[in-house]
């Protein structure tokens, strides 16, 4: 019987499918707004005890079409033990489709342009990347690790391999001092990068995570619902991207869950945000059913 190692995280969008611890936690864990990895080592698993997994969940789940590879950034692995994991999912899973794991700037830009390549042939179709922000201000304040010409140069070596990329960006992040340099700095990088799938969500902190965030953004001030909406609003009005992205705002932590294609359907969007700031909270999902 499989037994994970927990806390385990997923993106949403990976519920239903097969999830494979590869890694144990985050290779960075020091983004001071995350506690999802705080008790947590980053460790490495055996690539025996990985296949051992995939044979059980194989057996158990023959007709699986896709699979994530867990825990934070399993991108921080060496090449060669993901080319041999992705062989062996490809060999246990005979209607696989797709892969999936989280990344970092880091993680990308430690690899060469011909090694993200070779994972994407060998069956690594999509990244998830949290961009969070787009200000350096708030990346340095929120201990990122990276800055925003990082950010994009990334994101761009990534979609350059043939990688497709779910980002995500956290309304709130910049408190009310940065909201608008996060908000227009954010779009930057969209705008400057060839994203398939954007995400926003609204910025919760755990009570283990506040100290540490508050000891680097002291003169943090959390934004409201109202003031979250309009900067998902400013944020929509600066989007201009050269591709066709998915756009998605459902996350648990949303006041308001927005859904479209851009930038096609923009116009809607804004309209949807209009109407919601003008009714005020009756317009917003209550925060009972809210979580992160």
């Amino acid at each position: 019987m499989l037994e994970y190692s927990y806390p385990l995280f997923r993106p949403p969008a990976e519920a239903d499918n097969i999830i494979i611890q590869a890694t144990y936690g985050c290779s960075y864990n020091n983004c001071t707004f995350c506690s999802m990895y705080k008790t947590k080592s980053f460790e490495v698993r055996a690539i025996e005890d990985v296949f051992r997994d995939v044979d059980t969940l194989a057996y158990s789940y023959p007709d699986a079409r896709r699979v994530f590879l867990a825990d934070g950034d399993a991108l921080a692995l060496d090449t060669d033990y993901l080319l041999k994991l992705l062989s062996y999912l490809k060999h246990s899973f005979v209607k696989l489709g797709r892969v999936s794991l989280y990344a970092s700037a880091q993680n990308i830009l430690n690899k060469s342009s011909k090694e993200l390549e070779e994972l994407k042939k060998n069956g690594l179709n999509l990244i998830y990347y949290g961009v969070e922000t787009g200000s350096d201000t708030v990346l340095k304040k929120i201990t990122k690790g990276v800055n925003q010409s990082e950010i994009i140069e990334s994101l761009n070596k990534a979609s350059d391999a043939g990688l497709k990329i779910s980002a995500t960006v956290i309304l709130g992040m910049g408190g009310t001092k940065y909201s608008d340099e996060h908000i227009k700095e954010s779009s930057e990088i969209i705008n400057a990068t060839r994203v398939n799938y954007l995400s926003t969500l609204q910025l919760g902190l755990e009570e283990d995570a506040k100290e540490k965030f508050y000891k680097h953004f002291d003169d943090f001030e959390m934004l409201s619902d109202t003031q979250l909406l309009q900067e998902q609003k400013k944020f929509i009005e600066l989007l201009n991207p050269t591709n066709k992205i998915i756009f998605r705002s459902n996350h648990a932590s949303n006041a308001l869950h927005l859904a479209g294609n851009l930038p096609r359907e923009k116009g809607r969007l804004i309209e949807e945000l209009d109407h919601a700031l003008s009714v005020g909270e009756m317009a917003f999902v209550p925060r009972v059913f809210r979580g992160f």
